[in-house]
């Protein structure tokens, strides 16, 4: 057994002569080779300013350039981010589309299969632009049927037969 200093830490510890010809780098311990074996770097989280690591995986597929701890901080700084007029349905402060088609005398149910489930209906513009909000261009359509009418002509066709 000869006297070894680890890689990592700098502690002395004792290794067999057998061994010291199979690696390159010698750890004392489990948690010293785990901690060597590490590419990537510590960060701050961007939320708490809690130090944390993050795999060079991590650190590459960051879109936003932002670090977070865990789940909770990411999703409370994406929930401000979503606020108000960076929030991709912001209507420059007038009120959803869907709200306003639910004021309206219209029945809640979809104008193709008529499935009247509130969780699954969704507004549909029917010259399909989103910033034209007039009453007469929206109508209620599950989330299916709207699917097969932005996607399918046919679909499209049988809509405005019905309509």
């Amino acid at each position: 057994m000869e006297n070894i200093i680890c890689d990592l830490c700098g502690q002395e510890f004792k290794k067999k002569k057998s061994q010291l010809k199979l690696s390159a780098k010698h750890y004392c311990s489990i948690y010293c080779s785990e901690q060597g074996r590490r590419k990537g770097k510590t960060v701050q989280c961007f939320a708490c300013d809690k130090t944390v690591y993050k795999s060079l995986k991590d650190l590459k597929n960051s879109k936003s350039g932002k670090y977070f701890c865990g789940q909770v901080c990411g999703n409370a700084w994406i929930g401000k981010q979503q606020r108000a007029a960076n929030n991709p349905n912001w209507t420059g402060g007038s009120s959803s589309y869907k709200n306003l088609l639910k004021r309206t005398s219209s029945r809640q149910i979809c104008k193709l299969c008529g499935k009247d489930n509130l969780k699954m209906l969704c507004v549909h513009h029917l010259d399909k632009n989103r910033k034209n909000n007039n009453t007469q261009n929206l109508i209620w359509l599950c989330r299916n049927c709207h699917f097969l009418v932005h996607h399918y002509k046919k679909e499209e066709n049988r809509l405005f037969e019905k309509k």
